[in-house]
């Protein structure tokens, strides 16, 4: 058995190991050593803002204090207990969890997937007396890579290649009520669906959908399952993205940013049926350590002391004005959507270059669904740091439009000439 290296100190080194002694499901460019707030370092001291937040989990920044200390502090207490015991910090993130949702039960677990394998898994127990089983979700969702997440997906690059896909999945349109409706039957048990599609483009639903399914619903007999694994947690503006539509889903999915980058996901229950899984229903087990739950409570402590729902309204309405700006000056760049801090500027050519552009200067941003440049800086985000990105953006626009944005000497402007 070869020695391991300790000396890997270049993005070359850790590169080289990673080619030996990783699965290459992921293409990394740089090695990043360091993060603080909105700021990442590489390996060779290259200084980077990160407006990805590492795909939407650090709203609160890179080691936000807050975190560090509880998440260290936890660890020299308790680590981990099987949940064939009560943990108080668990008991503790569930009944702050229901608060936030007006009520309900949490489930523990690691991930977005998990979370919403938990949701199918409860959809298909609550369903099962009465032949129920299937689920509807959208077209362009993103839902995660386990299997049942990924049949839930509907995007068919996600599921290409690991055929059979797990039955029962049907896909209607976005922000298409009667696509929807008509994909009903007397098997479906549920619809499943993002208030913010993030992985599929940045595209909010719209309130007349949200409000029209939780009604399809409440007629037919079915669960509306909402995956807030990306766009909860204060990224919208609202705890939940949902909330924007005045509308309560009878089951909610959370992970990403609930532990600002500690693993940890959540499947959040109404009291309409959140009993239905019972012991032995199913399991994790390491869902809601004391660990992870230390860290998600020290995150939902940040964001409610540095107010950070409005500062994302705030500061969402700050970037997306200027992001707009983009699109009366370059051609290629046709539009900005989303809400509160996650948005997406829409281009009418692939987006990867210009977010590698982007990369290159010193701004860490996502290309998504081909031609959209996600970007979902930390809430807490200052306007001196939105400024400075605006700033690398129109850099990389401009070069790649071929657009010179040194400013034309002004001439001088001629004397005035006193008359009589």
């Amino acid at each position: 058995m070869g020695e391991l290296d300790n000396n890997m100190e270049t993005t070359a080194d850790i590169a080289e190991v990673y080619e030996k002694s990783v699965v290459p499901t992921y293409t990394p460019g740089v090695a990043l050593v360091k993060g603080k707030g909105t700021k990442v370092w590489d390996a060779e001291g290259k200084v980077y803002l990160d407006f990805a937040a590492g795909i939407a989990v650090l709203n609160l920044g890179h080691c936000h204090p807050m975190v560090t200390e509880a998440i260290t502090r936890q660890a020299a207490e308790l680590v981990h207990v099987s949940n064939l015991y009560y943990n108080e910090k668990q008991a503790r993130l569930a009944a702050k969890l229901s608060d936030l949702a007006g009520g309900g039960k949490c489930f523990f677990c690691n991930s977005g997937a998990e979370a919403n394998e938990a949701m199918i898994k409860l959809a298909r127990a609550w369903g099962r007396d009465h032949g129920k089983f299937e689920i509807i979700s959208m077209r362009n969702s993103f839902h995660g890579r386990t299997l049942g997440a990924m049949a839930a997906t509907g995007q068919e690059k996600i599921r290409n290649g690991f055929d059979p896909i797990p039955a029962g999945f049907h896909y209607a349109d976005f922000n298409d009520l009667e696509s929807v409706a008509a994909l009903v039957s007397a098997t479906t048990a549920a619809i499943l669906v993002e208030a913010v599609q993030g992985e599929g483009g940045v595209i909010p639903a719209t309130r007349e959908f949200m409000q029209g399914l939780r009604a399809l619903c409440d007629a037919k007999g079915l669960l509306l399952l909402c995956d807030e694994v990306q766009c909860g947690m204060g990224r919208t503006g609202k705890w939940f993205a949902f909330e924007h539509s005045g509308i309560k889903p009878n089951a909610f999915s959370l992970a990403k940013s609930l532990g600002n980058g500690f693993p940890i996901g959540a499947m959040v229950a109404s009291d309409s049926c959140c009993d239905v899984l019972q012991p032995g229903s199913h399991a994790s087990t390491f869902g809601g350590t004391p660990l992870a739950c230390a860290a998600a409570l020290a995150t939902i402590s940040g964001i409610e002391m540095e107010r950070l729902l409005m500062k994302s309204t705030k500061s969402g309405a700050l970037l997306k004005g200027k992001l707009e700006a983009f699109v009366e000056r370059y051609e290629h760049v046709v539009g900005v959507r989303g809400q509160g801090l996650m948005l997406g500027l829409v281009l009418d050519v692939p987006a990867k270059e210009i977010v590698d552009a982007m990369f290159d200067i010193g701004l860490i941003t996502i290309a998504t669904a081909q031609n959209v440049i996600r970007i979902v800086p930390p809430l807490n985000v200052d306007e001196e740091e939105i400024e400075e990105a605006i700033d690398i953006m129109e850099d990389a626009l401009a070069e790649w439009h071929g657009v010179d944005l040194a400013e034309p000497e002004e001439e001088d402007e001629p004397l005035a000439v006193a008359t009589e």
